[in-house]
């Protein structure tokens, strides 16, 4: 059976590219052989023992720490190689298949070390803090409750070009509460769905003015119980407008939440509380509108641009959307 030149590990690198996290201070470790872009990790350190894979096993090899399903680092290497492999019976190394080159990335094999890069490059990428980057324009807490609820299946651009109407006729809770529905249903029509908006717009008012006293409330027991709003819509009024630890899990951090492998969950309450460990609450907000934008100008739903996308060197999903297995 073919093996890599100096590696006894039986091997295949073609089910998934062999990820070289970082240069150990050594060189000389011969992985060119893999695939033509090995050549950009052929600066690497330390061989790696010879430790034979059975064709049995379902296990990495002595030496080597698992990452996860079908994936294996090195122990001892500083910052290592990480390969795909399966048992030798189903494909010899070197044999003809799906072979795929070398990926050089930063160390980030687990999901809250590529979390933390994330917000780290999204920062970078997306400056400003989280009621900047908010694109619904507010002057209050209560603006930005109505505003999110028009967004519902409607471009912020859109709600935009409505609000600055609906709240010059309906500037407080109690106007809202008090508004005619034909009226109201009127000047937010063309934000579509606009009969059920209108009917969630009056409940919130009317639940904010009867137990809220006039005041849009913060605690999250509270948030759920106004018509109209759901964690999400609370998130984005805590986190933008009243300062307060939120995380809005709409369509976009939904999908590149899960590109990134940083939960499997789909579920937009369970992803919430998949990431909440994993961002400081203070940034659980921005974090959430740069994965918005992100989704919306890079990471789209059917093409995502991962040629000029930041987070591609970890991104687990990047070249690989349409693929079997990936979204």
């Amino acid at each position: 059976m073919a093996t890599a030149s100096g590696i006894g590990w039986r091997w295949w690198a073609g089910w998934s590219a062999a990820r070289v996290t970082a240069a150990p201070a050594r060189s000389g470790w011969p992985v060119s052989s893999w695939s033509a872009a090995a050549t950009a990790a052929t600066d690497v350190g330390s061989r790696w023992p010879s430790a034979p894979c059975s064709s049995t096993s379902a296990r990495a090899p002595p030496g080597v720490a698992e990452l996860g399903a079908g994936h294996a680092r090195h122990r001892d290497a500083p910052l290592a190689v990480e390969v795909g492999w399966r048992a030798p019976s189903t494909l010899p190394l070197g044999s003809a298949g799906p072979a795929r080159s070398l990926r050089v990335h930063g160390p980030t094999p687990h999901p809250a070390g590529r979390a933390r890069r994330t917000l780290e490059l999204l920062t970078e990428e997306y400056p400003g803090t989280a009621r900047e980057l908010c694109e619904l324009r507010h002057t209050n807490d209560f603006e930005l409750l109505a505003a999110t609820i028009l967004s519902a299946q409607c471009t912020d651009e859109r709600v935009n070009q409505v609000t600055p109407h609906l709240f010059a006729r309906y500037p407080t809770p109690e106007d809202l509460a008090q508004a005619e529905p034909s009226e109201l249903e009127e000047i937010i029509r063309s934000t579509g769905f606009y009969r059920n908006k209108a009917k969630s717009l009056i409940g919130m008012a009317t639940a904010i003015v009867d137990r809220f006293d006039g005041r849009v409330p913060t605690a999250m027991a509270d948030w759920v119980t106004v018509p109209g709003v759901g964690r999400k819509t609370a998130n984005v009024v805590r986190s933008v407008a009243q300062g307060l630890p939120g995380l809005p899990v709409d369509t976009h951090v939904l999908r590149l939440s899960r590109r990134l492998g940083l939960t499997t969950e789909t579920d937009p309450v369970k992803v919430e509380l998949a990431l909440n460990p994993m961002v400081p609450a203070k940034d659980r907000g921005a974090f959430s509108l740069r994965m918005i934008l992100h989704g919306r100008r890079v990471c789209g739903a059917r093409r995502p641009a991962c040629d000029r996308c930041v987070l591609a060197d970890f991104c687990p999903s990047a070249g690989r959307v349409g693929s079997p297995g990936f979204e």
